[in-house]
């Protein structure tokens, strides 16, 4: 059977001339050990980032797209000319995308707004660029390589900025439009991000969504391993511009890292990592830039036994608290009901929930950027209740930060919550809300963001 190898490189690892040299040696070094090796790319870094700031800008600025443009051809144009400077064919390529680019600003301004399927569109050119510019360069340094819009390969759902894909539709058009690379020695460079309706629209998969798609075509491929390049090495026990201290963490669960994931820690998407592990395959966070580091090794929940109960902590920042309140609630049936049956209704997702146990109050956390029409959404609902004063109030908090403590020896250990809060103690960090599993994987507490570093850098010191 062939030994099949799937590589994520993020924006980073992909964002300038000497990152792409990069990829090409590990790309190299990985067809000696693997008899097939495809590549997922991401936009250049920032590449996203321009070209929806582009779109939003030209609602009242008819020169902006032409701008955007402008400085994305700069950027590709300038690592052709050092990565591959013969390659006319993509620079006609890009060239071509960012035309549409223009044009999809325009027809935005001309409507008046920018519908979901249109910012799909948009924000699939990064990768449209990335991936033939990628394929070039690795051709250049003579490792045969081929670039593939993954909107002929990923089919996936109608839900534009978020899609899923259907698996066995995209598993076909796998073997039928990637293999073949596989066979003529070539690498295929495959588009992360996106994909297409069964009817070809774009689609893209959430931003993020790249891990995704290696997640994706390490299953589609029956891949063997899957490995994310990132700009850290592997996954940190804390965030490292915040504590000096922290080290990368060798095995983590599947359990652990989707906590982390969920609460900040950007170095995985959340929808990545299940795909991979339930199929038995390795899925291994690496650092482009330290290659001959080992990174972190994610294991199923029944894998391998880790050690420490607390793994890892993190900070989810820009977070602000909805309380309800009233000692009319109290035995009141279905508050909790209809408190988040209003808030679905604003299409925000809670990210942390903490009620009383005299059910005179309930309070969730969601962002800041969705706390006004939550808030406006929920007076609205209890309005009757206001004015009977069965609530005494719907308030929403200054921002905040959610602190998350995550191991999953933590259930096994006695006294960790004790440690946790005398730490936080010690450190003058006032704790807000709290809230933990009944897996007891991790712990989340509420501070306020302006004590959110002290308190990660107080319960670090209490990892083993």
């Amino acid at each position: 059977m062939s030994k099949t190898l799937v590589m994520k490189f993020g924006g980073t690892s992909v964002g300038s001339p000497s990152a792409i040299r990069q990829v090409i040696e590990i790309a190299r070094a990985a067809k000696g050990d693997w008899e097939n090796v495809a590549i997922v790319v991401s936009a250049m870094g920032g590449v996203t980032d321009t070209l929806l700031t582009g779109v939003t800008a030209s609602a009242s600025d008819e020169t902006a797209a032409e701008r955007a443009a402008a400085t994305l051809r700069e950027k590709h144009f300038q690592a052709l000319d050092e990565l591959a400077p013969k390659a006319d064919e993509v620079r006609g390529l890009i060239e071509g995308y960012l035309q549409e680019y223009v044009a999809l600003c325009h027809a935005t301004r001309v409507l008046g707004e920018a519908s979901p399927r249109a910012l799909d569109a948009i924000s699939s050119l990064g990768e449209r660029m990335s991936a033939p510019l990628v394929a070039a360069a690795l051709s250049e340094a003579s490792l045969p390589a081929t670039a593939v819009d993954t909107r002929k390969v990923v089919v996936t759902d109608d839900i534009y900025q978020s899609a899923s894909p259907f698996m066995d539709e995209t598993t076909a058009r796998c073997e039928e439009l990637v293999q073949p690379i596989f066979a003529h020695g070539a690498i295929p460079i495959l588009t992360g991000f996106i994909g297409a309706t069964r009817q070809g629209v774009t689609t893209t998969l959430g931003r993020g969504g790249s891990d995704f798609s290696g997640s994706i075509f390490g299953v589609a491929l029956d891949a063997n391993e899957v490995w994310i390049w990132t700009d850290v090495t592997g996954v940190m026990s804390a965030d490292p511009r915040v504590v000096k201290s922290a080290r990368t963490i060798p095995t983590l669960t599947f359990r652990e890292i989707s906590e982390l994931a969920f609460y900040g820690a950007k170095v995985l998407h959340p929808k990545a990592i299940r795909p991979v592990l339930e199929r038995g395959k390795k899925l291994w966070v690496k650092n482009t830039f330290a290659p001959a580091e080992p990174g972190t090794l994610i294991v199923p929940d029944n894998g391998t036994q880790t050690d420490g109960a607390i793994r890892a902590v993190t900070a989810f920042k820009g977070q602000c608290i909805i309380t309800v309140e009233g000692r009319g609630m109290l035995g009141v049936p279905g508050i909790a009901a209809r408190t988040f049956g209003a808030v679905a209704r604003t299409n925000t997702s809670v990210v942390m929930i903490s009620q009383a146990s005299s059910e005179q109050s309930i309070c969730f956390v969601v962002s800041c950027q969705s706390s006004p029409l939550v808030l406006r959404t929920m007076e609205e609902e209890f309005r009757l209740e206001l004015t009977r004063k069965d609530i005494d109030s719907i308030t929403s908090s200054s921002e905040s930060a959610i602190v998350t403590v995550v191991g999953a020896g933590m259930r096994h250990t006695p006294g960790i919550a004790g440690k946790v809060f005398s730490a936080l103690g010690e450190a003058g960090v006032n704790v807000i809300a709290i809230a933990q599993g009944s897996s007891e994987c991790s712990i989340s507490l509420v501070v306020d963001a302006a004590d959110a570093n002290k308190a990660v850098a107080s319960i670090h010191e209490l990892i083993m």
